[in-house]
């Protein structure tokens, strides 16, 4: 535990302006970020006698051993450079909510040629219009096909859509009705695209004019006498207005707005959405957080804004924003989220009237949030405690096991091994710590010297990272790699190795677990005692009787059925094995698609794409000349005779069969079968 006091700068060093400010711990981890309109006046706040301030806040500043900040011209730059930096570090004692589940949307593709509507989950993509999120997905579909007799929008993925091409036949919903089946030119591209614009505007709230335009048509066939025509317009208007019944009018100016609510307590808060479109919810969301600051309601709020909105842009940030307290001060965040809109957002407490009263059924909805969380959440805390406990137990442990690191290998029949390395923190997992490995210092099939390898390549970067810190000072092991291990699952791409951020290897864990029996458990104790690390304890479950194997030991640890130690040691191990599998079958993926046109010079994706669609396969591509290769837009004489080279040298001798059917593999593709085969030999 750090004194502040050791830390803490002269007053005279803080500026008195607007600014935003990190702490760090003793490893240089960001652990907590904040803004302020007097960088001097908060920050002395912090380094008051530790007596008078909360008690999260006092955790926060004996755990940190620095602090330091950055001075910025505006609130407003102060707001979003706060958001970037929660984001960029995720420092543990600021409010982060966590939804419970990825919500769904109603998405229209309109990037592509021929818009689809579906369900999306997951992050945004751009040119796809987003309408939600809705509660179940299923509200979706049967709002999507009550609107499908109206606006007949493709709704088929891109194989269904490509094979009714090639056959000259659309699909089911093609012969009902409930599809224009642009797939075989029934209508345009033109024709569909407007029918996809048109969903889009009743989807968005302009339903009144719609509903009036049928309305006069259904009128105007019945005087021609067009009675089957005015039926069919008349049924297409009761299923839209089915479709609208399913969202009530809750505002009757057709307003769009989005109400927060937040219910809270002494420890948790829950948030909860009602996005308002046209004077009818569209959407609904939550989020619950662990206050690990000591935040106002005014606060969380804030934070609320920030991730809500902190990654849209136009329409998406409604032009009315209530809320149950407003930031302080209000003007930044309100001048931030009308930057984001690009025009005006009113940001106000509801006093009055309709909004008033659906603002009371929103916090109803966050009271019942929090409640059901809270139910949930005492009996996980408990499990998860009871299970580190009983671990600690049966391994001889000092303390309960906050960090444990799993390791497994993986392979098809002693090709393309790698070994997976995942992290479970207070026995949940932390999907951003994961890594993986290729095997790098032999070929075959041995999973114990596999396992030795990659025990020794983790701990060694654990012990440069020491020494990097300056915590060991000695000079590294020799033979240390020198380019990083692997990748996490969830942060692929993220810097890692500026201060502050989540670095690749620079936590050690209280118990290295190994999938596999005394000889795997026997290797990793061995990796660990050359690099001289006698503090990480290390034990192995063996799959076949579910035994807790432990270096030097002759027998097993048997942990009861029911205990839910054993159940997190397995979770631990499943989830190591699941993330090993995946990159050893995306690897062996890549080698089977590998094309000879890959390692040509100045060759990109898109002209490697138009040689194989000129050509048809890389078969006639291999037999063409030059002069034909330069027929393709795009591909020069100086190119051509690059490709033809590269095919030449990289011809096969004998074609390629599939051993498991016998089918020869041409050069086009690898037949989905030779993949599925391969798939059921897995370890």
């Amino acid at each position: 535990m750090a004194d502040p006091s050791s830390y803490r700068p002269k007053p005279g060093q803080i500026p008195d302006s607007p600014g935003v400010y990190k702490f760090r711990d003793d490893h240089g981890r960001v652990i907590y970020v904040g803004k302020a309109k007097s960088l001097r006046q908060r920050l002395a706040n912090y380094f008051q006698d530790l007596a008078g301030l909360h008690p999260r806040t006092r955790t926060m500043v004996t755990t940190a051993a620095s602090v330091e900040w950055t001075v910025v011209s505006t609130e407003v730059e102060a707001l979003q450079l706060e958001y970037s930096w929660i984001k960029e570090f995720d420092p543990r004692f600021n409010v982060k909510y966590r939804d419970d589940k990825s919500y769904p949307y109603l998405a229209v593709t309109l990037n592509e040629e021929f818009p689809r509507v579906q369900v999306m989950r997951g992050a945004k993509k751009k040119g796809v219009r987003y309408f939600g999120p809705y509660g179940h997905a299923w509200a979706i579909r049967e709002t999507v096909d009550l609107m499908l007799r109206v606006f007949p929008v493709r709704t088929c993925s891109a194989g269904v859509f490509k094979r009714s091409a090639q056959i000259g036949r659309p699909c089911l919903l093609g012969y009902i009705g409930k599809c224009s089946a642009p797939c075989v030119e029934r209508v345009s591209a033109d024709e569909h695209r407007e029918l996809a614009e048109e969903f889009c505007d009743f989807m968005a709230g302009r339903t009144g004019a719609y509903i009036r335009r049928l309305e006069r048509q259904m009128q105007d066939a019945a005087e021609e006498m067009e009675y089957e025509k005015a039926a069919r317009l008349r049924d297409d208007i009761g299923a839209l207005r089915r479709a609208m019944e399913k969202s009530a009018v809750v505002l009757a100016d057709a307003t769009d707005a989005d109400l927060i609510a937040v219910a809270e307590d002494e420890l948790e808060a829950a948030v909860q959405i009602f996005h308002v479109r046209g004077g009818r919810v569209r959407g609904q969301r939550g989020w619950v957080t662990d206050k690990v600051e000591a935040v106002t309601t005014a606060g969380l709020v804030e934070h609320a804004l920030q991730q809500l909105y902190g990654e849209e842009r136009g329409d998406a940030v409604p032009k009315e924003v209530l809320v149950p307290a407003l930031p302080d001060p209000v003007g930044p965040v309100q001048e931030w989220l009308a930057g984001r809109r690009g025009s005006l957002v009113s940001l106000r407490i509801p006093q009055r009237g309709d909004k008033k009263d659906l603002m009371a059924t929103v916090q109803r909805n966050a009271q019942q949030a929090l409640a059901l969380h809270k139910t949930k959440r005492a009996s996980d805390l408990t499990t998860r405690s009871r299970a580190l406990e009983e671990i600690a137990q049966a391994l001889g442990l000092d303390a309960v096991p906050l960090r444990i690191e799993c390791f497994d290998i993986s392979h098809l029949q002693g090709e393309d091994v790698v070994a997976s390395m995942v992290v479970f923190e207070d026995g949940l997992a932390r999907k951003s710590e994961y890594r993986r490995f290729q095997i790098k210092t032999f070929e075959g099939q041995d999973d114990v010297r596999s396992m030795h390898e990659v025990i020794g390549r983790r701990f060694k970067r654990y012990l440069q990272e020491k020494q990097k810190s300056g915590e060991w000072t000695e000079e590294p092991p020799a033979g240390a790699p020198a380019e990083e291990d692997g990748a996490p699952e969830a942060m692929a791409g993220r810097p890692t190795d500026e201060d502050g951020r989540p670095k690749r290897f620079a936590y050690p864990p209280q118990l290295v677990v190994v999938d596999g029996g005394a000889p795997q458990v026997a290797a990793a104790r061995r990796a660990l005692d050359e690099l001289g690390i006698d503090d990480v304890a290390v034990c192995g479950l063996a799959k076949r009787l579910e035994e807790v194997w432990l270096p030097e030991e002759e027998d097993p640890v048997v942990l009861p059925r029911s205990s839910e130690g054993l159940y997190l040691l397995q979770r631990v191990r499943d989830e190591a094995h699941r993330f090993a599998i995946t990159y050893q079958r995306s690897k062996r993926t890549r080698r089977l698609k590998a094309s000879p046109l890959d390692a040509v010079a100045g060759l990109g994706e898109t002209r490697r794409q138009a040689l194989l669609k000129h050509f048809g396969s890389l078969k006639r591509l291999r037999a063409a000349t030059v002069e034909e290769i330069c027929e393709v837009p795009g591909v020069g004489r100086k190119t051509a005779e690059t490709v033809a080279a590269a095919l030449a040298a990289a011809a096969p001798s004998a074609p390629a069969v599939n051993t498991a059917t016998g089918e020869i593999i041409e050069d086009d593709g690898v037949p989905s079968a030779a993949l599925s085969a391969e798939r059921g030999q897995d370890r």
